[in-house]
């Protein structure tokens, strides 16, 4: 069975060996698990697209500050789940490929492998390079993508499930225009001098 009775999920591949048991799709026609996995690690469990879908309801909280407020996307799950159909449809016509492995890829592009946490020592803190958790990684991910489409969209012309299809264009190609990579190589770096 298609996803959404469109788009084929057999010849999609995750190549990262690390992600592989963390990306879960699969066809069906509705994807919402209604909050049904609640254990642990129930993460893995939900479909991908659904989980992009989750994110957008999330209104747009970044650290301390509140750069960008969504009140128009937050909680409205059948809303955000057709401007996603509507990016999937924009990169299918522009990539002339499978979106649902567009996606996928830029997915695996965009997750940083190293992260820092803060050690104290002595009364001082230090910043120390850890490896970053599968789960964890795609999580950043998607925030990262999710949060640079509403940058591109906020204010602007651009529309959403535009702004989100060109993310993910750009995140799946490696390039460095796109900025939920430029935010990966940035995390990155920051642990690499933290070694």
């Amino acid at each position: 069975m298609k996803l959404f009775n469109k788009f084929e999920t057999k010849e999609v591949e995750v190549k990262d060996p690390g992600l592989k048991d963390y990306i879960k799709i699969e066809g069906k026609m509705v994807v919402k698990s209604h909050g049904r996995e609640r254990d642990k690690f129930s993460k893995a469990n939900v479909n991908i697209i659904e989980r992009i879908v989750n994110m957008m309801c999330v209104p747009g909280h970044r650290r301390k500050k509140q750069k960008i407020e969504t009140f128009w996307a937050t909680g409205k799950y059948s809303k955000n789940m057709k401007k996603v159909l509507e990016a999937l449809d924009i990169i299918q016509e522009k990539t002339e490929k499978n979106p649902l492995q567009v996606v996928v890829q830029a997915i695996e592009n965009s997750a940083p492998r190293d992260g820092i946490t803060t050690i104290e020592y002595g009364g001082a803190r230090y910043p120390q390079a850890v490896d970053i958790s599968p789960l964890k990684r795609i999580n950043l991910a998607l925030r990262n993508l999710i949060h640079a489409s509403y940058d591109k969209s906020h204010n602007a012309k651009t529309k959403i499930e535009v702004a989100l299809a060109e993310e993910l264009i750009k995140a799946s190609e490696n390039n460095t225009e796109s900025s939920a990579i430029k935010r990966k190589i940035e995390i990155e770096k920051q642990a690499d001098s933290a070694r």
